[in-house]
This record gives structure tokens, sequence and C-alpha cells, in this order.
């Protein structure tokens, strides 16, 4: 068996061999530059990876096909727009240089910058929209004014102005129902009681004294007055009013009852009085005056008192609350 040089082998059949490439086809690869998969030298900076676009295809390396290993499955990235962001590279990088796009440039979209109501409008619409509105209101508060002075009580504007209101009230706006109730009001009505004593020196009549005055001495002043010198004898005289005609007949079983709770509350408030004798009979009137008219106002009103005398009444026990025992001292 013949022997041979391993070197003139090579030499011979220029470093083919089996599953192999020629050594200079090798070179030639080599002198391409790196290629994907080739090893890097130790204590070498590799530097940064080349993107994928700008990796030139060359020839198979020298030791023949290399099997790459299947990656490993791990944790990807978040679904969404960032997962299929491009990576760091040439490509992103020109992107990032040149600024933003025209649709990051635009601003916001239609549906953030649209103008609604009187603002979408240009400016000569916008100012007759405002005029008509501002007459609208001013249309609206004039009638609720003329519907309100219709419906009010007697009062100075009705009587100066009621021929407006009537013209711009009827027959359109015609209203046949109160707003207030009772009315208001107008009149200044005080209640006076007199007695006649019967004492050692016999009989005599005692002056008018003012209920309602006394009732507004013991409320004029105070922090919380009582509800009884308010309204006792207001709710009372006006109870006995009602209750009977002109003549002081009663109209029924209302007119009784008032007459008995009038005389009552009459001898409750003599009571708080020494006379100096027996009460035997009593006598109540009311005065009223008219309130006077304010200083602007041009209206004439007759401020002179007119007065409603009660018959006379004959003291019973039944007239005597437990608080008037001093009427028949």
């Amino acid at each position: 068996m013949d022997s041979y040089d391993d070197t003139d082998a090579e030499a011979g059949s220029g470093g083919a061999g089996p599953g192999r490439p020629p050594r200079r086809e090798a070179r030639e690869g080599r002198a391409d530059g790196p290629r994907p998969g080739a090893g890097t030298p130790a204590g070498v900076d590799p530097g940064p990876a080349p993107h994928p676009a700008a990796v030139v295809p060359g020839p198979e390396p020298e030791s023949g096909p290399v099997a790459i290993a299947a990656p490993v499955p791990g944790p990807g990235p978040a679904p969404g727009p960032a997962a299929d962001a491009p990576g760091p590279g040439p490509a992103s990088d020109l992107a990032a240089a040149s600024g933003p796009g025209p649709a990051a440039a635009s601003g916001p979209g239609p549906e953030r910058g649209v103008r609604g109501g009187m603002a979408a409008l240009s400016l000569p619409y916008q100012i007759a929209a405002a005029v008509a509105l501002s007459v609208i209101g001013l249309l609206a508060c004039g009638h609720l004014a003329m519907v309100f002075l219709h419906v009010a009580p007697s009062n100075t504007l009705t009587k100066q102005h009621g021929e407006a209101v009537d013209e711009w009230i009827y027959p359109e706006f015609e209203q046949n129902w109160k707003l207030f109730a009772p009315n208001p009001l107008q009149q200044n009505v005080a209640v006076h009681v007199r007695a006649e004593v019967a004492g050692p020196d016999g009989r005599r009549t005692t002056p008018w004294m003012s209920l309602s005055g006394e009732d507004a001495k013991a409320i004029r002043g105070s922090l919380a007055p009582s509800h009884v010198h308010q309204n006792a004898l207001r709710r009372g005289w006006d109870f006995y009013v009602n209750s009977h005609d002109n003549e002081n007949r009663p109209n029924g079983l209302r007119g009784n009852l008032s007459e008995s709770y009038i005389r009552r509350l009459a001898m409750q408030r003599l009571g708080e009085h020494d006379y100096g004798g027996t009460v035997e009979r009593i006598q109540l009137r009311s005065e009223t005056r008219s309130v006077a008219a304010p200083a602007w106002s041009n209206e004439k009103i007759n401020t002179k008192p007119f007065y409603r005398e009660l018959p006379w009444w004959t003291v019973t026990p039944a007239d005597i609350p437990g608080n008037a025992e001093g009427a028949r001292k």
C-alpha cells in the first residue's frame, strides 16, 4: 500500500475533500466580510448587531451547513401596537430623526375640535341670536309682571296703571283665580274695651282701654314674643266679625261661640287691672284706620278712624276665666 504525504495530497487535490469546499473559495468567502453565524474571536468587541436588511448573503461557510438551534419560547411582549413596533435599527432611527409625521402634527381630530350651540355660528348670527334671546327674556319678565299686578290685591301701581294692565291681560291672558288669600291687610284694626264698675262710691264707667295696644307693648322689644299676644285677640275679633252681621246678630252657632270667646278674652285682660270694684258690664269696640300712603305716592287716603261699637254685655260667671277673678273685686 502506497503512502503519501498529507501536504502533497492537499496540494494535488486543491484541498478538496468529501463534503468540504475548496480553500480558494473559502478564502474568497472570508474576504467578503463576516457572514451570519460566524463566530467572533475572543477579546474582540463585536459592536452593534447589523440590521437584518443590511446583511448580504454570501457563500456557505467553510465548515459546511450550520445547524441553528430553535429559539426557546418564553414570555413574549404584551399584545398591542407596541408588540409590532420595529426594533432599534437604521430604519427606526431614520423615522425618529425625521420628526412627527403628518398625523401627529395635524393636532386633535375633528371630534375634539367641533363646536356646538351658538359658538358654531358666525359672528353676525351670534349677535342676532343674542338679541333675539334678550328680547324674549324681557317680554317674558314683562308678562309675568303684568299677570302679577292683575291678580294682586288693589295697590298703588294697579290704581295708577290699571288700564295698561287690563289692556295687556284681556282677553288672551285673563285670570279668574286669586294669588293671595287672604288679602294682605291694608288697615290697622285695634280692639278697645271699657267696663262698668260697681264700687263703694257707686257705679262708674272706665275709659276705653286698648287691648291691641297692650299686646303691642308686650311684643315690642321682645326677642321671643308670645303667639298669644300676637294672635289671640286678632283671631278672636276676626272670628266675631265674620260670624255676625252689621247689626251684631250672630250667624248660627259659630256666632254664639265667637261672642263667648271674645267676652272671656276681655274679662281676662280686665282681670290684670284693679278698678276698685266689681265689673258688672263690659263693652267692646274696634277702631279701624287705613294705612297711610307712602311719601312717594300721590294717592290720597283717608286715615280718619272708623269705630264699630258692640252692645253692653252683662258679665256672668261663665265670662270669668280662672285668672280673671280680680275683675270681681
